[in-house]
């Protein structure tokens, strides 16, 4: 991702002040403040855990809670009978907490919304019954008494040193945790919270993603626990209830999900605010409920989001005062995409039934390199089916599909766009929260895949891979013509820049084949200019590009070659003007004058807007 200007800001300002706080100790705060600043650090930890699963994966997995007081419990059993060193504590914390989050996860991979979310809340209110399990080991009900003092390397650390280690490690967690957010990965996340649907065609594991997800949002509540044991060297199982779950949720509300920074905001306000009242006790589940829906529905992303929409607002002015008077957008510039080694796409017999329904029936073709396949036929015929079949969504019952030598019937879905395999859909799927130009690179993070220590450390390979992304989608801009809106949200674009934005994030993955469903619906005279230009473009790159529209007038115009189908069945298949003329698909698909269906533009003016898309294309290419 690329990142904005206050991200940048923050960044840049990040040091000073961790450095700042870090020293509070010595301008004289009380011991109370400085408890109060640990303890938001502490806060702050597990509600980013929950703002990457929440905020940025869309998971409904609302278990910080006993990954928190697993670290805790880790760190208090090992420091009063194993070894009380902190870095041992931290990193055993950690490790358990990871472990526990992918466990308690998993229920993630099969259910999804309110379902997840309740089935977290019910392994919190398991808490007190697990630990009770334990008996005189982690203390069962009454507590666990007599944690030490924390110490590293057999030295005991005072209260200011370990202060300064819960904010220095708070500290490197966030930068990690920002790292993560505005790469490649925080825009899988986006991705797979939009529509695990996308994350499959852009060739994103959504199992894996999930995985990554739950694991990488434990860890800082792994080590929240730890510094939590430490700090009052006591643990009862009570503090790790539902009514914590409900803070941490508030905080991540009122901060800001899919923030990294809103975390923190979140905490202290927490922190600050009801959790140091003590009349507030007696009404906490219903001020916080309150807080919920307040922030659910008045802040969108939060306290943070606020932030951002003040600023993009004062940026557009600034920018209003700045720009000249006749600033307009760039048009956009001669065709320009990668050559792609284009396979041909063979299907073979491909059958699907759906109880008694046979929607696929025995259907078959080839699309060649280089070349625009169209597939038409009337609603039902079992077109959209078809392309769910060849990405690997559905099934065959049988037959066979390939792609070059490859054959990829039976592959998931993720694995048959990793193969080379691009989709566009009728409504276009946009993630929020991405530009027009992450969006573009998120089509290339499948095939060109970057680790993710690399990411968070920020390794030579994580610059190269960017460096080579920005390039990439800054050519695709400019063919598109979107390069004035490269930091523009993309979910916020018109219908017909969001086409485009699709077609440049399946060229942006190197695709072999392209699938096109519907791609025309519903442009106007415009958008059908720079579709025209764009998909003859493609073409002539060399990739395979299989087309399914209803507006006719644009297949005869652009297909090298139209497939008709008729209630799940190859009815006719030739060039445009014999596919026109057939008494067949005259009698069943066009049988009521040819009626265009799916666009914007009246029939009459279609064949002129197409002709001169296709002249000012050819034009291009001279």
């Amino acid at each position: 991702m690329t990142p904005t200007a206050t991200a940048r800001t923050a960044l840049a300002g990040w040091p000073i002040v961790v450095g700042l706080v870090c020293v509070l100790p010595w301008l004289g705060l009380s011991g109370a403040t400085i408890r109060l600043v640990t303890l938001i650090a502490i806060l702050s930890l597990v509600v980013s855990g929950l703002n990457l699963t929440l905020g940025y994966a869309g998971e409904l997995a609302l278990g910080q809670v006993p990954l928190y007081a697993a670290g805790a419990y880790a760190t208090g059993y090992i420091a009063i009978n194993v070894v009380n060193d902190l870095l041992v504590c931290m990193l055993v914390a950690v490790v358990l907490a990871v472990v526990l989050g992918v466990v308690t996860g998993l229920p993630g991979l099969r259910l999804g919304g309110w379902a997840l979310a309740i089935t977290s809340f019910f392994i919190v209110l398991l808490i007190p019954s697990v630990i009770n399990i334990f008996g005189d080991r982690l203390g069962g009900l009454e507590g666990l008494n007599g944690i030490p003092v924390p110490a590293v390397l057999g030295v005991e650390l005072d209260g200011n040193a370990f202060y300064v280690v819960v904010i220095g490690v708070t500290a490197c967690w966030f930068a990690v945790f920002r790292n993560i957010a505005v790469s490649r990965h925080g825009a899988s996340f986006l991705v797979l919270k939009q529509s695990p649907v996308l994350a499959t065609a852009v060739g994103t594991s959504t199992f894996a993603t999930k995985v990554t997800v739950y694991a990488l949002s434990a860890a800082p509540a792994g080590l929240a626990g730890c510094f939590s044991a430490y700090l009052d060297s006591f643990l009862s199982p009570s503090t790790f209830g539902l009514e914590l779950a409900i803070v941490i949720l508030a905080a991540s509300i009122l901060g800001g999900a899919t923030s990294v920074y809103g975390a923190i905001v979140g905490a202290a306000i927490m922190e600050i605010g009801p959790l140091r009242i003590t009349a507030f006790d007696k009404y906490s589940l219903v001020a916080y409920g309150a807080f919920l829906v307040v922030g659910g529905l008045l802040l969108r992303n939060g306290l943070a989001g606020v932030a951002t929409r003040i600023g993009r607002r004062a940026a557009v002015r600034i920018g209003s005062r700045t720009a000249p008077a006749d600033a307009a957008p760039t048009e956009a510039a001669t065709v320009d995409f990668p050559a792609v080694q284009g396979l041909p796409l063979t299907v073979v017999g491909a059958t699907k039934r759906f109880g008694g329904n046979v929607a696929v029936d025995d259907v078959s073709f080839e699309a060649e390199p280089g070349q625009i396949t169209a597939l038409v036929g009337p609603n039902g015929s079992g077109k959209t089916t078809l392309m769910n079949l060849i990405s690997g969504y559905y099934t065959l019952d049988a037959g066979t599909i390939r792609l070059g030598d490859q054959v990829i019937s039976g592959l998931r879905g993720h694995q048959v766009a990793r193969r080379g395999v691009g989709r566009t859909f009728q409504t276009p799927l946009i993630p929020e929260g991405l530009s027009v130009q992450d969006s573009i690179i998120t089509g290339r993070f499948a095939r060109h895949r970057v680790s993710l220590l690399a990411t968070a450390l920020r390794l030579p390979r994580h610059w190269r891979a960017l460096d080579a992304e920005r390039r990439l989608s800054r050519r695709i801009m400019r063919t598109l013509g979107l390069t004035q809106q490269a930091d523009t949200r993309a979910a916020d674009l018109a219908l017909g820049t969001r086409r485009m934005l699709e077609l440049g994030r399946a060229i942006a993955g190197g695709s072999s084949a392209v699938l096109l469903d519907e791609v025309a619906s519903g442009l106007d005279e415009d958008d059908i200019h720079g579709l025209v230009r764009v998909l003859t473009g493609m073409r002539d790159a060399g990739i395979t590009i299989l087309l399914v529209e209803h507006n006719f007038a644009l297949v005869r115009a652009l297909a090298d070659r139209i497939v008709v189908l008729a209630e799940g069945r190859v009815i006719a298949t030739g060039g445009p003007d014999e596919i026109a003329a057939h008494p067949e698909v005259l009698r069943i698909y066009l049988g009521q004058g040819g009626e265009i269906t799916g666009t914007r533009i009246a029939a009459d003016r279609l064949d002129s807007a197409v002709d001169t898309a296709l002249d000012n294309a050819k034009a291009d290419r001279a």
